[in-house]
Formats: C-alpha cells, structure tokens, sequence
C-alpha cells in the first residue's frame, strides 16, 4: 500500500494554513467584476431597506422593522443576470429568507429551549446550504439565508409574532423584487461571472472535482455540523448571540478549497474586528431610528462597492450594517452586541476552519501544498 506523501498529512497542511502567506494572501485586493453592478445591488438593497423600514415604523408593527431588512437582502442575488433569469433569482432568494425565519419561529413557539433552537438552525442551515448549492444561487451564498433564520431563534410566546415576522421579511423580498424590475436595466448585463476554478491536480492525483449540484448532500451535512458545534461553543460559554457563531462558521467553509478557507477566516476575523469596533462607535452615540437608518443604507452600499476587492473590507462594513439593522427593531444591550459579534466570529472562525482540515480530502491537502511551494 502507498504511502501518503508528507506533504498530504494534516499536521503539514495546519503547518500551512498557519503560515503567515496565508495572511498576507487574504490581504491583497482583487480586481472587482463590475462596480457598475455591485454599486446597483447595493442601492437596490439599501432602497428597498429604507421603504419598508419606514413603512414598518409607522405601523403598529415598528419592532419588526429588522425582519422587513432581512427579506431586502434577496436583491443581493443575480446582479449578473440577464433580467428575466434576475427577477426568477430574487424571487427564490425572497423564498430563501422567508421560509427560514418562518419555520425557527414556528419553533420557538412551540417551546423549544435554548441549545434544541441552536441545533434545529444548524439543521435548517445545513438544508439552505444544500439548496443555494444545488440550485445555483452564485454569491453571496447561503450565508445570507442563514443569517435570516438566526434572527428568528429567539423564543416567541403567540402565533401573531410568527406571522408579523414572517410578513414584515416577505414585504422586504416584494419591495426588493420590485426595485430590481424597476432599476435592473441600470445593469451591465454584458458582465458574466467568471466560472468557479477547479484546481489542477497535484502529480499522480486526481483532479479535484468542481463542487457541483450533486455535491450538496455532502455539504448540507457539513455545514449542519459546523454550525451545531459552533453555535454549541458559543453558547456553553455563556455568550448571549450564540446563532451569529454558526454564522461565522459557515461563512469561513464558502470557501471553495483548503487555501480560500483560510483566506475567509482571516478576513472574517480582521473585517469583524473593525466593524464591530465601527459599530459600538455608531451605538454607544444612542442613535434614533432615523438615524440608524440612514447609517445601514450607507453601510450596505459601502459593503456592496468594496467586497469586490477584498472580503475583508467587505466585512468592515456588512458587520456594522447587520448590527445596526438590528438595532433598529430594539436598542437594549445594543452596544453589548458589538463585542458579543466578535467573540461569536472568533468561535466560529476556529470550528469552520478546524472542521474543514479535519474534513479535508487528500486533493485538497495536496493542492494546498502546491499552493503554499508557489509562495
């Protein structure tokens, strides 16, 4: 029987990620596929955020004015599509967002406590991650569905609370499809995404194969276990926002191979760190509604201009704006939750990481190697 070659082993491969390339790799700046596009998808969010957030305001249902921004995320999707297919994607990204806050809330009214909520997330965030791959969904991925049901963990005590929730994020996804028909021909809608690369194989090994539809099996189940065990984590040492650990996990394992795994968690841990620092700034000043507002369409356009170039810079900006969007249906313990985002991306950082090495096939160890003798 052959022997692993030594640059296959996981104790070579940690040696690896733990390089200091690894950082210097995450840093650097990427030319953006359109800024056209991403500026568009941004304002459309942002827009469509500012409606029904205003709207929302002024009805008897003010506190749900954060779910209302959860379902306007869906305009996040298909901004390089053609129009017809964009208005189909949005659609499907809408369903994505309201499902999930639907069904954890129609679970926390029945009882559940704290750690069967945290595993039924991982379980209902295993399932979208299986459905964003297997239908296509293209970026941001299945960590936006995620991060709409984690809002929806918290205990709920009567049947009107699911249904307000669940309409104020199904009015966010309507006003969002509706900015899109509207503006979508802005687009460029010659600018196609580029194909997901497939690395070449290492010598006498098999190719990696590119992550198709018919990988989602495997990776629903990936990432119901990176969640679980992240959220858990999180939750055993008594941190108040348990569900944003699964968040940080999941987002880390997007990446597509060993060497994009690592890049995705130093740049979620270093983008966290100053966004969250930017957002206890923003909350300790005890801002009004109107004025969070205006601070999460700004941040939601900022983060749609920059993560283009860089994922990290990305982050400085999407965890302030998630905070804050937050913030605007309650402001208790809003500065508390700057340093609890933090701590809760650390712990999810270090599962999603650990757990794809440990989960690592041969090729992708190899191809790590070849990656890392390159720098």
């Amino acid at each position: 029987m052959p022997r692993t070659p030594p640059t296959s082993t996981h104790t070579r491969a940690l040696r690896q990620i733990a390089a200091p390339a690894r950082l210097r790799e995450s840093l650097a700046l990427n030319r953006p596929l359109s800024v056209r596009n991403a500026c568009i998808a941004g304002l459309q969010v942002a827009l469509a955020v500012v409606l029904v957030s205003i709207a929302l305001h002024y009805s008897p249902w003010s506190d749900m004015a954060s779910y209302g921004g959860l379902g306007a995320l869906a305009a996040l999707f298909g901004r390089f599509a053609p129009l017809a297919q964009r208005r189909r994607i949005v659609a499907m990204a809408g369903l994505q967002l309201v499902v999930p806050v639907a069904l954890l809330s129609l679970l926390g009214l029945s009882g559940l406590g704290p750690v069967a909520m945290l595993l039924a997330l991982a379980v209902v965030a295993g399932g979208l991650a299986s459905l964003a791959h297997r239908t296509q969904m293209g970026p941001p991925g299945a960590v936006i569905f995620i991060f709409a049901a984690s809002a929806a963990v918290s205990p709920i005590d009567h049947l009107g609370i699911l249904v307000e929730r669940t309409a104020a994020t199904a009015l966010g996804a309507v006003a969002a499809w509706l900015l899109c028909l509207l503006t979508d021909h802005w687009r460029d809608l010659q600018v196609r995404p580029p194909a997901a690369p497939t690395p070449a194989p290492a010598a006498n090994a098999p190719a990696v194969p590119p992550l198709g539809p018919g990988y989602a099996p495997q990776w629903s189940l990936r990432v119901a276990v990176c969640a679980a065990l992240a959220a858990l984590a999180a939750h055993a040492a008594g941190w108040s926002h348990p569900a944003w650990a699964a968040i940080g996990a999941v987002a880390v394992m997007q990446g597509a191979h060993l060497p994009g795994t690592v890049h995705r968690a130093w740049q979620r841990t270093l983008g966290t760190v100053v966004g969250a620092a930017l957002a206890w700034l923003i909350l300790s000043s005890s801002p009004n509604f109107w004025q969070l507002l205006a601070a999460v369409a700004v941040l939601q356009l900022l983060t749609e201009l920059v993560i283009g170039f860089n994922y990290a810079l990305g982050q400085v900006f999407v965890t302030p704006m998630a905070l804050l969007m937050t913030a605007l249906s309650s402001h208790s313990g809003a500065t508390d939750m700057a340093v609890s985002r933090i701590f809760d991306t650390l712990v999810g950082v270090a599962v999603g990481l650990v757990l794809a090495l440990l989960l690592s096939s041969l090729d992708d160890r190899l191809y790590l190697a070849r990656h890392h003798d390159r720098r």
